[in-house]
């Protein structure tokens, strides 16, 4: 089986090593070159990947070429994408690339567009009668309000955040119960919750489209799947969350999950590797809140309990055969404090 080079981007992300590490340790014994990219230059993936390039952003008209030359050049066999804004463009030029002899494994641009927004995924979901949080999209605080009070503002939680969006950008849970007094002095700083009068003195009364919905109190599930000939998906909680990303998790065989990602992702019509996020209701019923057409930050947990679907999307992307998986439902992932020491462009330490 011949060897490959694989892309990566968003090099800097927090995934990146949970990436090289699918990619490296494939159940194929394939070896792998990766290359990292990223719109950063000093960034962790610059020491842990083969070899790494700084790029444009995803919005400048230099991002398409650059990556091209970096194709050509690295004889790049796939590209993997990581980062949400470089989806579109990907997708829009992906007959440029396969031109040069390299694939990018993403959905195409209808899908994208449609699974990335969380207004026109929630109303997909609706369509295919999956329970579905109550939601709104408003453009003004007089609305923002209104919609809020629907939900049961102000006694109970709403949650608003915009439709497109990356990690917690833009992410707020409004309550009035806060007391900003004991958190100034208790708590770490964190913007996540947010007094209706505080919201609006930063968003004034007009802004950008918001999604407005109730808030879910119970347990959140990360999704991980791979559609290639058939489609794998691997449920996983996620047990500790900081800064947006799961520290601690578990595989879990939950079939509701299972079942309501594979009717989304057919109608979605959704390929390669990608995700979906769930969230309890108080009654223990799981309803989508976001997907993300992409490989997850935490997706590695998914290859360390027996499918590795970010190599199965290289793989897939390649034509190649694509293995059913044995998935160790219950395998769980701890993550701590890792590091790498940097001299002179060069690790000399690695915290593993």
């Amino acid at each position: 089986m011949r060897n490959l080079t694989v892309l990566i981007t968003g090099a800097g992300a927090p995934g990146i090593k949970g990436t090289i590490y699918s990619l490296k340790n494939n159940f194929d014994k394939r070896r792998i070159k990766t290359v990292g990219v990223d719109i950063k230059k000093d960034v962790v993936g610059r020491y842990l990947c083969d070899a790494f390039y700084q790029i444009p952003r995803p919005s400048d008209d230099a991002f398409i070429p650059t990556l091209l030359h970096i194709c050509k050049k690295e004889k790049v066999d796939v590209i993997l994408p990581q980062v949400t804004d470089e989806l579109l463009p990907l997708s829009e030029h992906k007959g440029e690339f396969e031109e040069i002899g390299t694939k990018v494994a993403i959905s195409e641009r209808d899908a994208i567009l449609r699974s990335n927004n969380k207004y026109e995924l929630m109303k997909v979901a609706s369509e295919l009668k999956l329970p579905v949080t109550k939601f709104y999209l408003v453009n003004n605080f007089k609305e923002l309000k209104r919609c809020a009070e629907n939900l049961g503002w102000p006694e109970k939680l709403v949650v608003v955040k915009p439709p497109v969006s990356s990690g917690m950008r833009g992410f707020r849970i409004i309550t009035e119960s806060i007391d900003r007094k004991s958190t100034f002095f208790g708590e770490k700083p964190s913007e996540t919750y947010v007094k209706m009068n505080e919201l609006k003195s930063i968003l004034g009364d007009s802004f950008p489209d918001l999604l407005v919905t109730e808030f879910l109190s119970g347990m959140e599930y990360t999704v991980d799947l791979l559609t290639a000939d058939t489609t794998t998906v691997i449920p996983r909680t996620r047990d500790l969350i900081r800064t947006g990303i799961t520290f601690n998790g578990t595989v879990e065989k939950n079939e509701e999950i299972i079942q309501y990602s594979r009717k989304l992702s057919k109608k979605l019509n959704l390929k390669y590797a990608y995700g979906f996020q769930f969230k309890l209701d108080d009654r223990g019923v799981p309803k989508i809140i976001e997907c993300n057409p992409r490989v997850q930050g935490t997706m590695v947990l998914s290859t360390l309990a027996g499918a590795n679907i970010i190599y199965g999307a290289v793989k897939y992307a390649l034509g190649e055969e694509v293995p059913r998986f044995r998935i160790r439902w219950g395998t769980r992932l701890l993550r701590y404090w890792g590091g790498i020491g940097v001299y002179k462009e060069r690790i000399v330490g690695e915290i593993i």
